[in-house]
């Protein structure tokens, strides 16, 4: 086992509960291998989920993958931090790209895909895209979040519905 390895262990054993020392054990695990693909993307992943740092997470998603275009774990984070920032078109882009290279857990993308559609509030296509998601499952892992996400989207094709639907005017 390498060096850059055993700080690389450290960060993930670390993340996301002691920040201090994931960023300590990802600063040395760098230090070895600059162009370590999944260190890059826990230095992405922290600077989006915990200081909301989207566009420098951005360089950092964007650094793994110019390393190493198959970098399987890089593509969720990536793509969740896109959502977050807004960048729709981009999130699209990289989810299409990303489900056409081998290995990569394609659950995860079309769960990525549902959240995609669902914050631009494209409702249907999002429960297209969960159907999709259970075609491809091929554990239990995800049964639970496939369960909960499509109640959530129904719900609001509900309130969506409601709010559609003229309000009769009544006679006097």
């Amino acid at each position: 086992m390498k060096t850059v390895d055993k700080y690389l262990f450290q960060a993930l054993d670390s993340y996301p509960y002691s920040l201090e020392e994931t960023i300590e054990s990802l600063d040395y695990a760098l230090s070895y291998d600059d162009k370590n693909t999944m260190a890059l993307c826990l230095y992405g992943q922290v600077l989006s989920d915990q200081l909301f740092k989207y566009e420098e997470a951005k360089e950092y998603f964007q650094q793994a993958i110019s390393i190493n275009i198959n970098s399987i774990e890089v593509y969720p984070f990536y793509i969740h931090t896109l959502i977050l920032n807004e960048d729709y078109k981009e999130a699209k882009k990289l989810i299409d790209f990303a489900l056409t290279i081998k290995g990569i857990n394609k659950v995860e993308l079309f769960l990525k895909k549902v959240m995609l559609l669902e914050s631009q509030q494209k409702f249907k296509k999002a429960l297209k895209a969960l159907k999709k998601a259970k075609l491809v499952t091929i554990n239990s892992a995800y049964d639970y979040d496939i369960e909960v996400t499509e109640k959530r989207v129904n719900k609001k094709i509900k309130k969506d519905s409601k709010k559609e639907q003229p309000v009769k005017n009544k006679k006097k």
